[in-house]
């Protein structure tokens, strides 16, 4: 049985990292950090669009802009026409940066729609994840930050014969992720592009390697982060685009023994951190899936590493993915 069709609905979706390393185009991680979006259904046909915060001064405030371009898909599958739409964003995900905003509107998009088609089994909060990653993953063209921004936690994704699948696996309650975002962006297309048509036997057979312990170390045993995410696969032919981001990632690893890749397609740098022994973050969220900072745990040392012109920002994993709930008042 289908949920009723709903006239407004609020989502929340987090931003993530994908590659973690050797991981490429497979293995993400969602992070607490959230974009929101509140819609609702016109009478009229017009679609009239308000942003708050990341890109409020650039994205587009028409049917053009992201989020309603994923309706349109989700409701056109579903063989019927987008309605007039009030959409209201609230970004918080930095923009070009390799934190997984495009999926986020994209996956944000999707959502709304599917509750607003009644969509989803009510006995799941109504929502079809499942269907949500399918559409989400064909609009965006690649699996890895779509499938954590569904599903939440770590993920490994990939393209079968029977379509988008992606299996949601429990992290290890040991890693603290620290995000270290610069002032520059990258994008996704241009780093795409660096990347060349083959790479040698032996740098493929070293990241499929890597790539598979990366599993076993998220999964339970972090121990082993700083030689599962060493990669030869992407990031020596990204570095070039992002020398700063590259070389932080060489001091962190050399001279801090911290496990740092290069977050999704950059330039910020992941730190996969794993503590001492407890499951408690350096960093406190905020209000709305914010960040109070704190100056606890490793975040100080990278700072000094890193100099001006970094935020570096500690972050829990994101559990649930993404979230429908009503609108807010």
């Amino acid at each position: 049985m289908s949920e009723p069709r709903r006239t407004a609905v609020h989502v929340a979706t987090p931003a993530t990292s994908a590659n973690l390393g050797p991981g490429f185009d497979a293995l993400g991680l969602a992070l607490e950090l959230h974009d929101e979006i509140d819609v609702g259904v016109r009478d009229d046909d017009r679609v009239v669009v308000s942003i708050d915060g990341e890109g409020a001064d650039e994205l587009p405030r028409d049917a053009s802009h992201l989020v309603v371009s994923a309706m349109r898909t989700t409701f056109e599958a579903a063989g019927e026409r987008l309605p007039g739409l009030d959409l209201h964003c609230r970004n918080r995900i930095p923009h070009g940066r390799g934190l997984g905003s495009s999926a986020s509107a994209i996956v944000a998009g999707v959502a709304a729609a599917t509750a607003l088609l009644g969509g989803g089994d009510p006995a799941t909060g109504g929502l079809d994840r499942d269907r949500v990653f399918r559409i989400a993953a064909d609009i965006e063209g690649h699996p890895d930050n779509v499938a954590p921004c569904v599903h939440g936690g770590f993920t490994i994704a990939w393209r079968g014969a029977e379509g988008w699948r992606a299996l949601p696996l429990a992290p290890s309650p040991r890693i603290r992720p620290i995000v270290c975002v610069p002032e520059e962006r990258l994008s996704t297309e241009r780093a795409r592009g660096l990347l060349p048509e083959s790479v040698p036997h032996g740098d493929a057979a070293f990241s499929a390697g890597r790539s598979a312990l990366l599993v076993a170390a998220v999964s339970g045993h972090p121990e082993l982060l700083m030689a599962a995410t060493e990669d030869r696969l992407h990031e020596p032919y990204r570095g070039p685009a992002m020398p700063a981001s590259a070389e932080l990632i060489r001091t962190l690893r050399d001279r801090d023994g911290l496990p740092a890749v290069v977050s999704g397609a950059g330039p910020t740098v992941l730190v996969l951190d794993h503590g001492a022994d407890g499951p408690e973050p350096a960093g406190e969220p905020g209000p709305r899936g914010g960040l109070r900072q704190n100056s606890a745990g490793p975040a100080d040392s990278i700072r000094e590493r890193a100099g001006t012109g970094w935020h570096i920002r500690p972050l829990r994993i994101d559990p649930a993915g993404v979230r429908i709930s009503s609108p807010r008042s």
